[in-house]
């Protein structure tokens, strides 16, 4: 007895269905997820830094530069920025 297209179809259909089931569940969702901030709390925890967001446009290859000058530093780019930032303030309001 031969069988028609749509039932093996339906078939492969039920193997993978069995498989997705049997399959784990990823870390991501299960314990490993308790230790991820999620955005809600970033910010929280971010403003009780004093930390606040400040978006502006620059240059492509500035952004080059800076981002390969920050990798090496140990705060990333946040902390980089900031410094480099405050040292250029410092040399403006020295200058005037």
């Amino acid at each position: 007895m031969s069988m028609k297209k749509t039932d093996i179809e339906k078939n492969k259909n039920m193997k993978i269905d069995c498989k997705m089931k049997s399959v784990g569940v990823p870390g991501r969702f299960g314990q490993g997820a308790a230790g991820v901030v999620d955005k809600r709390d970033q910010r929280r925890i971010d403003s009780a830094a004093g930390l606040v967001p400040f978006a502006c446009k620059l240059p492509a290859d500035l952004v080059k530069s800076l981002s390969a000058r920050a990798a090496g530093h140990e705060g990333g780019v946040n902390a980089f920025v900031a410094q480099a930032l405050e040292r250029a303030l410092a040399v403006a309001a020295g200058g005037s």
